[in-house]
């Protein structure tokens, strides 16, 4: 097939055919040995995956416990009240002022001062009108003597009666006079019309003030009145002689005791409320005129009922319910701690606790707190370490 010439390279070129024909050989072989090593390690994994889903769907699926915090139930007398926003007034308290023009001479009493009824506490300058009283009873003296001569004379028929008659006339115009400038003079004189305690002055010493001006407050701080205002169909539940419980910012630890002593007889008509007023004793004059009150007003006695704190109730649209722990069974009879969720009737609100009217007994153990993720028949532990409040009449710390 070559020329002679070229013989001596003939076997080389033979031996590039054969490699070029076993090249390919060699490659596919290593190819499939590849695919074949990563088809049974996915085989081996795949197998492993099974074994331990197969293992794991062989044990019993235990859900997690909800930790929840209880209280037992307990049954509690609350007293039906009704509650208001009040604020206190004295019995007798007046803004004292001048019944005359005038110059303050003298300033009887200091600020803060208790006092009498007819005491006096201002004295304006009065020299002016003692001169002219003094005028005005000199006049009534010669009126007076006037009057008895006339008498004397028409006794004796010397003088007409219409001179008597002026002459009486003259005396009493006289006697008005003087009258009129002693009231004047009263009048430059204030006097304490009560007993109780002045205030802070509005005026000093030598101040020239008109007829009208405010001089100072006088108030009678025992007892005072509670003014409040409650809706009119509360109306029918209110007496006059009625239990009060005052309570004052400024005294937190301290209630005040009082009764209804007045019901206005009309309806306001913008707010449908009815004015109420109550009156409290103050010995010691603690309670001041203005200061912000909270008023209960008790309408009888109560009715036992079950009392929970208001964390326990879950809220809804559907209706309020609370979840009691209880012991269950599951669908192989194993027991374990659970909760029920009851639908409960609410009633009033005092403090951090709640009444329900209907749905629990007294001593059913109640969850408190957490009860947005609890559901009827979900397994949970109590963990009471740290409780929610439950009082009454509950004092947080000032913030």
């Amino acid at each position: 097939m070559f020329p002679r010439s070229l013989r001596y390279f003939r076997w080389p070129f033979e031996n590039l055919r054969s490699f070029k024909s076993f090249l390919p050989n060699v490659m596919l072989k290593k190819f499939l040995l590849f695919v074949g090593g990563v088809a049974v390690v996915i085989v081996s994994l795949g197998a492993v995956k099974v074994a331990q889903i197969k293992k794991a769907s062989s044990q019993p699926h235990v859900m997690p416990l909800a930790s929840v915090t209880s209280v037992k139930a307990v049954e509690a007398t609350w007293k039906p009240t009704i509650h208001s926003i009040a604020t206190l007034a004295p019995v007798e308290g007046v803004l004292l002022g001048a019944d005359a023009d005038g110059t303050i001479t003298k300033i009887a009493v200091e600020n803060g001062a208790a006092v009498k009824a007819g005491d006096i506490l201002v004295e304006f300058d009065t020299t002016v009108e003692a001169a002219q009283l003094a005028a005005a009873e000199a006049r009534f003296d010669i009126a007076k003597l006037n009057r008895q001569r006339a008498e004397e004379l028409l006794s004796k028929k010397t003088i007409s009666q219409a001179e008597l008659d002026a002459a009486d006339a003259q005396l009493k115009q006289t006697e008005a006079d003087s009258s009129a400038l002693r009231a004047l003079l009263g009048k430059k004189i204030v006097r304490a019309p009560f007993d109780g305690r002045v205030g802070i002055r509005l005026i000093n010493l030598g101040q020239f003030v008109a007829r009208g001006a405010p001089l100072m407050p006088l108030q009678r701080l025992d007892p005072m009145f509670v003014n409040l205002q409650v809706p009119q169909r509360q109306l029918p539940q209110i007496t006059v002689a009625q239990k009060v419980s005052v309570r004052i910012d400024a005294f937190p630890d301290r209630v005040f005791e009082g009764k209804v002593s007045a019901i206005n007889p009309s309806v306001d008509a913008s707010s449908r409320n009815v004015s109420i007023q109550a009156t409290i004793a103050n010995p010691d004059e603690s309670l001041r005129s203005g200061m912000f009150a909270r008023a209960e007003i008790e309408l009888g006695s109560g009715q036992p009922t079950v009392v929970l704190p208001a964390t326990a109730i879950a809220y809804a649209s559907y209706g309020n319910s609370v979840f009691i722990i209880e012991k269950m069974k599951d669908k192989d009879g194993a027991e374990f701690l659970g909760v029920r969720q009851q639908f409960v009737k609410l009633g009033a609100a005092r403090g951090d606790q709640i009444a329900i009217v209907e749905g629990v007994k007294p001593g059913e153990e109640v969850a408190t707190a957490g009860v947005f993720k609890l559901r009827n028949g979900l397994a949970v532990e109590v963990n009471n370490t740290v409780t929610p409040g439950n009082s009454p009449s509950p004092k947080p710390a000032n913030t």
